[in-house]
């Protein structure tokens, strides 16, 4: 019984146990009200139904998870994703528009190394300002937030800019191997994240400058270039989340394109187990976080909740994950059975005689 019991509360109290209960309630309750949820057909020799949307839905923000994860690892923050992934894929979108052929796969592919090429310096410029400068993370990328949007839309325009790309809306809605493409994009960032975060020393250095900064400058380690690559990291995740973020619609809007990303993002991290203080992260957490977003954004447009109380539903959904996950919420009001005081008979000791 006492193993059991042990076992028990090493499962409750893992990371991600609660997140995973929340995500089957939430597929559950799904199911229930359309009882056809769950299942996946083959049409055209792809696969389609909800699940399917859910995962290929969740691919933008997994990448922006991701580089966000490692930046909040660091003790830091990055407001600028959203805008990030507008500028990107208003760049890309705006040079495909000015080809002769849309369809020409050198053409898209010029496109995407704009994009990601202008993502990587002003992530660069993010690094600058917190590494080099000393600017608090969250005042430094919070200046990119306001006037990335305002730069996405002098590229705009102000317009939405349209394409008729095949090879460029494959990105956003096209398949391989019955899947579709943007799951294998997000899955193989995750896997090469992992990789270089697990399988070397960064991902140990990271979490030491994340713990603390200064005894690990001290011990030789050069904080600064480890926080300005992060910043750099977050922002080519943004990039790839901004081109999947375009190809959906095939156009590119400067002022909506990655709105609020930033903040799905932070509570992916958060969800996943990851501490806004810095220190240790979870990269598979940060997935399961994003999955859970996403099914519960899908969840709300299932049952017709109307625009007006989704985010406010959304809201409290999230704000109950995070508190249920809670190592001190849960002590103070869990259960405590404290075993019965055993009380052992006093035997009177005789009194010592002192001679006269």
């Amino acid at each position: 019984m006492s193993n059991r019991r042990a076992g028990y509360r090493t499962l409750t109290t893992h990371r991600l146990f609660w997140p995973v209960v929340v995500l089957v309630l939430m597929l559950a309750a799904n199911t229930v009200y359309r009882p056809g949820f769950l299942s996946v057909q083959m049409r055209d020799g792809h696969l389609y139904g909800s699940l399917i949307d859910i995962l290929r839905l969740s691919a933008p923000l997994i990448l922006v998870a991701l580089g966000m994860t490692l930046v909040i690892a660091t003790g830091g923050i990055d407001l600028s994703v959203g805008s990030l992934c507008a500028i990107s894929g208003a760049i890309a979108c705006l040079y495909i528009s000015r080809q002769p052929d849309q369809n020409s796969l050198g053409g898209v592919l010029t496109a995407l190394a704009l994009g990601v090429g202008v993502a990587l310096v002003l992530g660069a410029w993010n690094g600058v300002l917190v590494a080099v400068i000393g600017i608090q993370p969250i005042i430094a990328t919070l200046i990119l937030m306001v006037a990335g949007r305002g730069l996405a839309q002098l590229i705009t325009e102000g317009q939405i800019l349209t394409i008729n790309s095949g090879p460029y809306k494959a990105i956003g809605v096209g398949h391989l191997l019955t899947l579709p493409l943007a799951i294998f994009i997000a899955l193989a960032a995750a896997l090469l994240v992992a990789a270089v975060t697990r399988r070397t020393a960064l991902g140990m250095m990271i979490e030491s400058v994340g713990g603390n900064a200064q005894a690990s400058r001290l011990a030789g380690l050069r904080s600064g270039r480890i926080t300005f690559l992060v910043y750099v990291i977050s922002a080519a995740c943004a990039a790839i989340a901004g081109f999947m973020i375009t190809a959906n619609v095939s156009s590119a809007d400067g002022n909506a394109a990655g709105l609020w990303v930033e903040l799905d993002a932070i509570l992916a991290v958060v969800i996943g187990g990851t501490s806004l203080a810095g220190g240790r992260f979870s990269l598979s957490g940060t997935i399961l976080g994003a999955l859970l977003i996403q099914t519960l954004t899908t969840t709300v447009y299932a049952m017709n909740i109307s625009p007006q109380t989704s985010l406010l539903f959304k809201a409290v959904v999230v704000i109950a994950v995070c508190l249920i996950q809670a190592p001190g919420f849960r002590a103070r009001f869990a259960r405590r059975r404290s075993p019965a005081a055993t009380s052992a008979p006093v035997t009177e000791q005789p009194k010592e005689q002192v001679p006269a």
